[in-house]
């Protein structure tokens, strides 16, 4: 049975003093409130800070990743953190393909794929994110495009190699502009997702598949996105204030 999973991607925010805050206030309120069954809450933050947050994981009730890893094995990279690393750090999830990263930094369905499978040798959960910007979108694109991401990012892989994936599906137009997808149209997509990973693996795997929704999710419309197809959620700027990402996981 798929997991509930709700991500929080800290992306490039936070000093390390209100890091030590904020992940000291998830733990508090998760001292406090009790998950809904099969639900798992995982913290992602910037590289500096991941020995922190997981210090802070091993006493209480979540799971930490990173939000990038690199294509290479460990060498002559400056400024890369390698898949062995993370590794090291018994992290448990990584996310890859960002819209963010597709966007300013060049990265392609190939590098995603690359990336994948560092993660997969080092036995780490890639959260694999795919979506369509605004103009495929206007244009009806946006099942091609997703399909396109998925087939060269991610069917590369065995079924057993895949079931240690997640992905989230983000529509570009609705991270940090406020606009959210309808929950049909959430509903809509996810199904398609679905849909493929059952056409390429089987019923079974796509049914184990958990698929998150990452697009301006708050507390106030969480419960309403998270449909029978949608499993959770990539939270971004929600994640920054610890009742808000708790809110958001209890919303199930």
């Amino acid at each position: 049975m798929r997991q509930h999973i709700v991500a929080g991607n800290w992306k490039m925010n936070m000093s390390f003093e209100g890091a030590d805050d904020l992940t000291n206030e998830i733990k508090e309120m998760l001292e406090e409130h009790t998950l809904p069954k099969e639900t798992l809450l995982v913290v992602c933050p910037p590289f500096p800070y991941l020995e922190l947050v997981s210090d802070y994981s091993s006493e209480s009730y979540f799971a930490v990743g990173a939000q990038n890893v690199s294509d290479r094995d460990n060498g002559a990279f400056t400024g890369e953190v390698s898949a062995e690393m993370l590794e090291s750090m018994e992290l448990e999830y990584c996310i890859v393909g960002h819209s963010e990263r597709r966007a300013y930094y060049g990265e392609t369905n190939a590098l995603v794929a690359a990336k994948v499978n560092q993660l997969i040798k080092h036995d780490i959960s890639p959260i694999v994110c795919v979506g369509e910007v605004l103009e495929e979108r206007e244009a009806g694109k946006q099942f091609e495009v997703v399909a396109q991401q998925l087939v060269e990012g991610l069917f590369h892989l065995s079924a057993n190699d895949f079931r240690r994936v997640v992905i989230a599906y983000e529509p570009v137009w609705a991270i940090g502009t406020g606009k959210t997808a309808t929950p049909e149209q959430a509903q809509e997509i996810h199904a398609h997702i679905r849909g493929l990973i059952a056409k390429q693996y089987g019923q079974e795997v796509a049914d184990d598949t958990s698929i998150l929704y990452g697009g301006s999710c708050k507390p106030s419309n969480a419960k309403e996105l998270f449909d029978p197809d949608v499993d959770g959620g990539l939270i971004g700027g929600a994640s920054l204030k610890a009742k808000d990402f708790i809110d958001i996981a209890l919303s199930f």
